[in-house]
């Protein structure tokens, strides 16, 4: 596809498109150290690995975001957990930001 074809709203993201992504095999020990100094400086631990080996690393604010993956099974119970009636994805999941809250207390 010649860049005259890909579409304008696309072409923010071509040079993202070409990056490869590289996976390490770490110990444990390494890993976390590499995640805790990430978390200390509020940035992703691909970003440390990229300061570490001395590559630019973005300087654009990353919005701080938990993940997790969450099955239909998970719903279920999250559902009957929060005595739901019905399955609400919306509703558990702010049920869930409220039980991180509080952990966070």
């Amino acid at each position: 596809m010649t860049n005259s074809k890909i579409p304008e709203r696309w072409k923010r993201s071509e040079k993202a498109v070409k990056a490869v992504q590289v996976a390490f095999d770490a110990s444990e020990e390494l890993s976390s150290k590499i995640r805790m100094a990430a978390s200390r400086d509020g940035i992703s631990a691909s970003d440390q690995i990229r300061k570490i080996v001395g590559l630019p690393v973005s300087s654009r604010p990353k919005r701080p975001r938990l993940t997790v993956s969450l099955s239909e099974q998970d719903y279920e119970l999250l559902a009957k957990r929060y005595k739901m009636k019905n399955i609400d994805k919306q509703a558990i999941k702010t049920k869930v930001m409220e039980e991180l809250r509080h952990f966070n207390e």
